[in-house]
């Protein structure tokens, strides 16, 4: 009975993962259980040591392992354009594809009040200060182009509308309902060349 529990334990923690559902949960711990306990160890070693090391990034809210990231901190980058993301995923996407050399900033999600996830739920205080102590001219908004990412970019844009600042939006190239982690870096150059200005 202990075992039994013990595995239920590991399929229910399996699950918390994206698209993992119950049978995938126990094949990954079936898996993990009889032939790769070492992999398991390695997870577990990995995850905790993850947990302990990364914080936020107290700039543009990115995960990193310092009080700023490599990009807010590199001199290479074009500290006047910041570009706003939904997730460390877009960022990373957006990296890949070498479409961007300005600074980032990441909510962390994007508005879905039917999930209560509001406006304070999106680092936005964080997000005000970040603009107010840099010298950023231009704010590119970059949420994915579904109904709450659009919402999320309206938002933003009404932040803003009374400071001088440029704020444009990604371009064609990105498909409506499209979700940047997904999209090949030929269509994330083309978004960011063909960026419209909203104000």
């Amino acid at each position: 009975m202990e075992l039994e529990s013990a595995v239920d334990q590991l399929r229910d923690a399996l699950k918390i993962l994206p698209g993992v559902g119950p049978k995938s949960a126990q094949r990954m711990a079936f898996h993990l259980l009889e032939r790769d306990r070492e992999g398991a160890k390695y997870i577990v070693k990995a995850l905790s040591f993850a947990l302990n090391a990364v914080s936020h990034c107290s700039r543009c809210n990115n995960f990193c392992e310092s009080d700023i990231c490599r990009i807010c901190s590199s001199q290479k980058r074009d500290q006047s354009v910041l570009c706003i993301v939904e997730t460390p995923a877009d960022l990373e996407s957006i990296e890949h594809a070498g479409a961007f050399t300005g600074v980032y900033f990441v909510l962390m999600g994007h508005l879905a009040p039917l999930d209560n996830i509001g406006p304070e739920s999106l680092s936005l205080d964080k997000l005000r200060k970040t603009v107010a102590e840099s010298e950023v001219k231009e704010i590119v908004l970059a949420t994915n182009l579904t109904l709450e990412g659009q919402a999320t970019a309206d938002f933003i844009a009404s932040l803003f509308e009374q400071i001088d600042i440029q704020i444009s939006r990604l371009a064609r190239g990105v498909p409506v309902g499209g979700e940047l982690e997904y999209l090949d870096p030929g269509t994330l150059n083309q978004a960011f060349d063909e960026r419209r200005r909203l104000s």
